[in-house]
């Protein structure tokens, strides 16, 4: 229904292999894609876009499908490009998989991170390495093992949004609480960058990029790190998804190295010019049709309502819910199909709730109120997590007869309060609120004679950290001057 930076590499359902011994450079054996793999493939594709918002229907679309099918074709799994089926979704995540049955994927936001067409061409490359080296399925076990409610995260990674049913809910568990939560080893990990730097060789791609897109992930976290106002030592893992980028940096650049000086490399292209004609209007951050993210405010111009998160909460927007997460508790608020009983409704969402993480929920009695106009009913339900006991509470409004929506919040029981005036703040938007809100794009301009870095910085279309968003964004060094007549990105309010 905004952003987090997430994993490079969800390759689901795939299956292991091992490296030869006591050589750094070995590479995994490929297999070839099979009838099975496709089955697979085809079976989670449309899964995988209802998740991430579905197709982007821009000009880069083409563009990403013929570097992706390039990239893909080096990996030996497939015995033509056109087995691939490369797709750029929609989403405001910095994301990129591959699963089996040679469906490879990366979001909008990660394309915009990127400053050349190696770059792209290395991340795509990663992905398709999980996949060729066959590292989903110990992935897979390895998720299964982690204790229900172990996080709250995971609780929360089973949460319905868009739609209800307890079936639906399983679905989302294992793919929000598995595609997300869990992580490679950092032996597949290595794995992975190694094929995709050898992919990049093949391909006569400059084999750095791999290094330079990492090093421009690991920026990227500690300032979203940053800009959540959390202390630099608490920068996350990647998301928790893969060992952090900074530590593979210098070895991706160590393996770029050796393929240079082996004389396995077929060319040093990275087609920048290229890549940024292709990038430039690249809708960025927030849709406006999946809602926007406005400092602590959520905002949906297209269902017209908004609501506050608490000071210190952050937010992740994605097409099925907003993610709400603090140290005292989490949320998701979303919606689902309503037949205008408020009490069934909540019932409905706990109900959904406990069978998808296998719990029994005894929620209390369902209480009515107003909540700035706004029909509503909550109920409460207690269970117990690693650190005791936990307050989960499903809060529902009706916004028309046929239109409901909901928070389902998890609080420790000595914090039980904490998301109270979240849940108090929903409200209907103005026709004017929503009018004004806009989309924002990468918008690809020409350095000219005295513009500096802070000069260009004051036109990225953010109210805070708008000369640190933009050294990451083109993967500057703070201070460093510019070029004339080099050309440089930034994030511009749309139309």
């Amino acid at each position: 229904m905004k952003r987090a930076v997430l994993l490079i590499g969800v390759a689901l359902f795939a299956i292991g292999a091992k490296k030869k011994a006591k050589d750094p450079y070995a590479l995994p054996t490929a297999s070839q894609m099979t009838a099975g793999d496709k089955q697979t493939g085809a079976k989670a594709h449309p899964e995988i876009m209802n998740e991430f918002g579905g197709a982007f229907e821009g000009s880069q679309t083409a563009y990403v499908r013929n570097v992706g099918q390039k990239i893909a074709f080096q990996s030996g799994i497939a015995s033509s490009a056109n087995d691939f089926t490369v797709t750029l979704l929609n989403s405001n995540v910095d994301n990129a998989f591959a699963i089996p049955g040679g469906y490879v994927y990366v979001t909008r936001q990660l394309m915009a991170l990127m400053n050349n067409e190696a770059e792209l061409a290395s991340v795509l490359g990663h992905e398709v390495g999980h996949v060729a080296a066959r590292h989903g399925n110990s992935r897979q076990k390895r998720a299964t093992k982690g204790g229900l409610l172990a996080t709250g995260a995971t609780i929360l990674g089973a949460v319905l949004g868009g739609q209800t049913g307890a079936q639906l809910g399983q679905q989302l568990g294992q793919r929000i609480g598995v595609g997300y939560i869990t992580k490679f080893s950092r032996a597949q990990e290595y794995e992975a960058d190694d094929l995709g730097v050898s992919y990049l060789a093949k391909a006569g791609y400059d084999t750095m990029a791999s290094s330079t897109m990492l090093a421009s992930l690991a920026a990227e976290t500690a300032l979203d790190t940053r800009v959540a106002g959390k202390a630099d030592g608490n920068t996350p893992k990647w998301a928790q998804s893969h060992p952090d980028p900074a530590s593979r940096v210098s070895r991706a650049a160590d393996r770029a190295n050796y393929q240079v000086k082996t004389g396995t490399s077929k060319g040093s292209a990275t087609n920048r010019d290229a890549f940024l004609a292709a990038l430039d209007g690249l809708l960025y951050d927030d849709d406006p049709k999946q809602g926007v993210i406005d400092g602590q405010n959520f905002k949906h111009p297209e269902l017209r309502f908004m609501f506050t998160a608490p000071a210190g909460f952050s937010m992740n927007n994605t097409p099925v819910n907003v993610q709400i997460s603090g140290n005292t508790g989490q949320a998701l608020f979303g919606g689902g199909p309503y037949t205008g009983d408020l009490n069934a409704y909540v019932a409905g969402v706990f109900k959904a709730f406990g069978e998808a993480q296998k719990v029994t929920l005894t929620p209390g009695a369902t209480s009515k109120q107003d909540v700035n106009g706004i029909s509503a009913a909550t109920a409460q339900a207690q269970t117990q997590g690693q650190s005791g006991p936990l307050i989960i509470t499903v809060i529902a409004y009706e916004f028309a007869k046929d239109q409901a929506f909901h928070f389902v919040g998890i609080t420790p029981a000595a914090s039980s309060t904490a998301l109270d005036t979240m849940y108090r703040s929903i409200r209907r938007l103005t026709a004017a609120e929503a009018a004004a809100i806009k989309p924002k794009k990468i918008d690809v301009v020409t350095v000219k004679s005295g513009d500096t870095i802070e000069k260009i910085a004051a036109r990225m279309a953010y109210p805070n950290f708008q000369t640190e968003r933009f050294v990451v964004l083109n993967a500057l060094k703070p201070g460093a001057p510019l070029q004339n007549g080099s050309k440089v990105k930034i994030v511009i309010n749309g139309q």
